[in-house]
Parts: structure tokens; C-alpha cells; sequence
């Protein structure tokens, strides 16, 4: 086992206080918006070793079967196929878009032909792995994730009362489902300049934020994200997501082309090892429009908002992919200790109370926002009073999404 030294990534986006009130540090004044704990080359979580500090991407390329185990090296190659953070969003994120496991494979081929460069900003794809991911809220949490049914969607645009709009409520009205959201969606990813839409767009959920209906909550919430992108034609893709709240516990699982963007809140993320995304807006990153709209699955889906199964003690939240696994721990003094068998990668965050990790190695202890990874071969028992997360790798494959 090996206590993690994980980095806080400061983007904008990020809250001052949360992360460090949840691991009762001092707030630096800066957004602190995702400790990422992981091999990602990009961020590497480091351990303490003989030879000092290494980052855990070499630790594992330096022996990737027994870190792994042999069932996820065959499965995902010699690197860990999942990457485990904790969010903390004060302001909107980008609303965006991740590609399957084919998408991701062409797309990266194809830039690498063409010799674009793998940190070039505009490149698309900078490895070949698909990104699926899941945030589990740890307080309340809000976003905007998937596409309403289009007549829901032509509903809410009729009800800001933009004469401009009128042509795509019309299209959503009387086109099928897939070209009636691909249309609309598209056109607001490229909407006319010199006509002033997206100033008036603006004003118009302003406006309707203010007032009542059924969309009010969905209005003030796109309200929120114009005042934090002001001027930004990513507002209008983001009208036909819908609005969702989470309460601490639940769950949203984000698969392969389903549009997304994170409005505020702490969560525990998890998602697939990748730098994958295409973006629809709300930022000033690149955004490639013909390649997103080639990605995105335009088929609408009610929120679907997961709560874990209590699978032997273990609180395992489903997903339809094997990259990862994630599940929670409800621990308490009285309560007997929780076995952590061996063969695949594991790491355990603490986010609430205190944890003690015991194996034949020694004993971990972690406090809140404090991790650990435990190799393939590593055999554990956890025990404590508070709330613990563990990610690791589906094995076997998952059941039926249910």
C-alpha cells in the first residue's frame, strides 16, 4: 500500500473553500477545482519509495503485471484504465462531449497522420481511449446533462419569446426526433453573427429566471451560466440539456456522447484514463464543430440519477462500463472490518471521518481528501468511522445496466 501525494489542478472554474474545508486545510485564495488521484501522465500521483518520491505512471510501467494484475494488463495495456478525483465546481464548466472507444481510436489515428501536434490546442483527440465517467455528489450538485425530447425542448424556447427562435421551435415541433435535435443543435453551434441572438437570447432567460413556469429553475440555472460566459454562443446548445440536482449519495453516469456541463458542487469523479473532449462551448478552448457533431448521440433520455447497490457490505454504484468500479463505504466504530481482496489496482479516498488501512505491509491511516493505492497483489482490510470511496477495475465485466 502506498499513501498517494496527489496535485490540485486550478482551473477558473474551481472553488476557493471546498476542497480545502473537506481536508481542513487553509483556502490559498485561488480555485482549487479537482484533486486528481491516478497515473495519468498529466498529473501523476506520486509515492514515497526507497528512492524517494515517483510518480505512479512509472511505478507501474516499471512492472506492469504486478501493479495491474494480469486480467486488467490484458484488458487495458500497461497503464491504469481509470482515473479517480475530487470535483469542486463554484462556476459552469464548458458544456461538453466525450467519443466512444472507436470514435476515439480513428479520431486519434487520423490527427496523428496529419501531424498535429498532441499538445496543439486544436487537436481533438490526444490518446485513443474513450472517457466515460460518473460523478457521485458529496453535497448538493447541479448540471445539465443529455437532451430533452425535442417538443420539450421547442416548449422551452417558445416560453423566452425570441421571435429568432421561432424557426427551430418549428423544426423541433414537426421534424423526428434525431434530425430534429441534430438541426437545432448544429445551428446553435454556429449562430449568425451581426444579429445580436445570443445578446438576446440572454436577456430573454434572464428575464424568465425571474418569473414563474414550468422551465423557471431550468431558466435561472442558464441564467447562471450567462453571467458566468457572457457573450458565449455556447448558452444556446446548452438550452436543450436538461437541468438535474443531485442531493449527496446520488449519482449520474456519462456515457459516449451524451453532452454535459457541471454547474456547481463537490463530488467524488470517476472516469476512464483520458484527455478526450470535444467541447460545444461556454469556454475559450477550441471547439470544432463539424468533429462534435459527428460525436455526439442525438437521441433524447430522461436524467437517470443512480443510488448504490448494497452488495455485501459494499455500496457498489452500476455502470455499463469495466474501465471502473466504484463503491462506498459507510464505516462505523462498531462495525466489522471490510476485506479489499487482491487482483486488480485499487485506490481509497477518505472524504468523511477517518479510515485505517491494515495489510501485511503495515497500516494506513487516512483523514479527509487523503488516499491510497494498493497494487494488484495487495490484500487489505479498512476499518474506521466515516465515509470511504474505493475505485478500481470491473472484474469481471459489469452486469446488464439495469
Amino acid at each position: 500500500m502506498d499513501l498517494l501525494l496527489n496535485t490540485v489542478q486550478s482551473y477558473d472554474w474551481g472553488s476557493t473553500t471546498a476542497l480545502p474545508r473537506l481536508m481542513g486545510a487553509e483556502p490559498t485564495g485561488e480555485p482549487q477545482a479537482e484533486l486528481w488521484m491516478g497515473a495519468h501522465p498529466a498529473a501523476p500521483s506520486q509515492v514515497r519509495r526507497a528512492q524517494g518520491l515517483l510518480p505512479l505512471d512509472r511505478i507501474i510501467a516499471a512492472d506492469p503485471e504486478a501493479e495491474l494484475g494480469a486480467a486488467a494488463l490484458r484488458r487495458f495495456g500497461p497503464r491504469l484504465p481509470f482515473l479517480l478525483k475530487l470535483l469542486a465546481a463554484e462556476a459552469p464548466l464548458s458544456v461538453q462531449v466525450h467519443p466512444d472507444r472507436a470514435q476515439a481510436e480513428a479520431g486519434f489515428a487520423l490527427e496523428d497522420a496529419l501531424g498535429v501536434p498532441l499538445g496543439a490546442p486544436h487537436r481533438n483527440y490526444r490518446d485513443a481511449h474513450h472517457k466515460p465517467e460518473m460523478i457521485v455528489a458529496l453535497t448538493a450538485f447541479r448540471g445539465l446533462c443529455g437532451f430533452r425530447t425535442p417538443l420539450q425542448c421547442a416548449d422551452l424556447l417558445d416560453a423566452l419569446r425570441v421571435p429568432a427562435l421561432r424557426p427551430h421551435v418549428d423544426d423541433l415541433r414537426t421534424l423526428p426526433e434525431a434530425s430534429a435535435l441534430e438541426q437545432v443543435f448544429t445551428a446553435f453551434l454556429r449562430p449568425p453573427t451581426g444579429l445580436g441572438l445570443v445578446g438576446t437570447v440572454t436577456d430573454a432567460v434572464v428575464a424568465a429566471a425571474a418569473g414563474q413556469g414550468p422551465y423557471q429553475a431550468d431558466f435561472a440555472a442558464y441564467a447562471e451560466v450567462a453571467r458566468a460566459h457572457p457573450g458565449d454562443p455556447g448558452l444556446l446548445p446548452a438550452l436543450l440539456l436538461r437541468y438535474v440536482e443531485l442531493q449527496p449519495g446520488d449519482a449520474l453516469f456519462l456515457g459516449a456522447g451524451i453532452p454535459h456541463a457541471y454547474l456547481s458542487g463537490l463530488g467524488v469523479e470517476i472516469m476512464a484514463s483520458s484527455d478526450n473532449v470535444l467541447r460545444c462551448g461556454l469556454t475559450s478552448k477550441h471547439v470544432d464543430a463539424a468533429e462534435l457533431v459527428k460525436v455526439v448521440r442525438f437521441t433524447a433520455m430522461p436524467t437517470r440519477v443512480l443510488r448504490p447497490r448494497e452488495e455485501a457490505g459494499e455500496e457498489v454504484y452500476p455502470t455499463p462500463v469495466d474501465d471502473f468500479r466504484l463503491s462506498r463505504f459507510r464505516l462505523s466504530a462498531a462495525g466489522a472490518a471490510r476485506r479489499l481482496g487482491a487482483g486488480a489496482p485499487q485506490i481509497v479516498l477518505c472524504t468523511e471521518g477517518g479510515a485505517e488501512l491494515a495489510s501485511v505491509g503495515g497500516v494506513l491511516r487516512l483523514g479527509p481528501g487523503q488516499s491510497a493505492y494498493l497494487p494488484a497483489a495487495a490484500e487489505a482490510s479498512l476499518k474506521g468511522t466515516g465515509t470511504v470511496f474505493r475505485a478500481t477495475v470491473a472484474s469481471p465485466p459489469p452486469r446488464a445496466f439495469h
